[in-house]
């Protein structure tokens, strides 16, 4: 039992308990449903604001067990580049990054240890090396540390903002303007905890993009990721009326998704860049579009 903190005055119930405990708001709206968290004494509900000075109760449920790295190879990931302190690999479609609970399909921690490379031990045991993430139905290049040395350097340079981080997205319509900034904050989306949203008071969120090329009914777009929120693009182009191709989470349509051969949304890691961290040299890395992504492009274009 503990007094809320003068910050947290005036907060929801999760947003508040989320930031104080470290947890997901998913987690501690979870928790008050289950009548687990007590302000005073008497139940809260996720939604009741705190007041400061009141005394908080809250039960906090046993741990997960840790999810085991199960060494597998993955058809179709490739590695593009390798050295003794990272290894860069061009990521396929349903692939995680890392194992979590309830996810049985292939990881790209799994397929690296099945290739006999050895990666940081830096990180929570199923995340060893992992410094940056992308969506299990996102292709494309994303960097794994090898040594301690990098994992650290590699953490640094993503959470300073360092690392250029380069996308295309197929988006529905026609972006206006056909260049500029989306500055959104996101946030767990206020009904649906499977989703993100833009929501006001949520976390600092910066997406630069410039349309390349105009079809009837979608926009190639060059993205460039100012912060790395989860589903950063997708929730800002949803936001913006131009969800991704194919992305039926953040309402696009499903005609048009048949229609180009899309099971998932038009989303690729195009080019990563860094300072490397053995010398600070700068190395970039850049990832061809999968099959399904330049068939739907062909359709497309050939209408065009």
């Amino acid at each position: 039992m503990l007094p809320v903190p003068d910050g947290l005055d005036g907060m929801r119930v999760d947003a508040g308990l989320a930031k104080l405990l470290g947890l997901s708001r998913t987690v501690v709206a979870e928790l008050a449903v289950a009548g687990d968290v007590l302000l005073d004494g008497r139940p809260a509900g996720k939604s009741d604001r705190l007041v400061a000075g009141s005394l908080l109760e809250v039960s906090l449920p046993e741990p997960d067990a840790p999810v085991d790295v199960v060494a597998e190879p993955v058809e179709g990931m490739t590695i593009l580049h390798e050295d003794d302190d990272i290894v860069v690999v061009d990521k396929p479609v349903g692939v995680a990054v890392h194992p979590s609970p309830g996810w049985t399909g292939p990881t790209v921690v799994g397929g690296l240890a099945a290739a006999g490379l050895r990666i940081s031990t830096s990180g929570a045991a199923e995340r060893q090396g992992v410094v940056h993430r992308l969506d299990a139905g996102t292709t494309g290049v994303m960097v794994v540390a090898k040594s301690e040395y990098a994992y650290s350097v590699l953490k640094r340079a993503f959470k300073e903002r360092t690392v250029s981080k380069g996308y295309h997205a197929l988006v529905q319509g026609h972006p206006d303007p056909t260049r500029g900034t989306i500055d959104a904050p996101i946030d767990r989306h206020p009904r649906h905890d499977y989703k993100f949203a833009v929501v006001s008071g949520g976390r600092p969120s910066v997406t630069h993009y410039e349309v390349t090329e105009a079809f009837r009914a979608a926009s190639l777009v060059d993205i460039r990721l100012e912060t790395g929120r989860t589903h950063q693009i997708r929730v800002h182009f949803s936001a913006m009326r131009h969800p991704c191709v194919g992305d039926l989470t953040y309402g696009a349509d499903p005609v048009l998704a048949r229609k180009l051969g899309l099971s998932r949304q038009w989303l690729h890691a195009r080019k990563l860049g860094f300072a490397h961290p053995s010398d600070g040299r700068w190395v970039e890395f850049t990832s061809e579009y999968p099959a399904d992504l330049a068939k739907a492009l062909e359709v497309l274009r050939a209408e065009s």
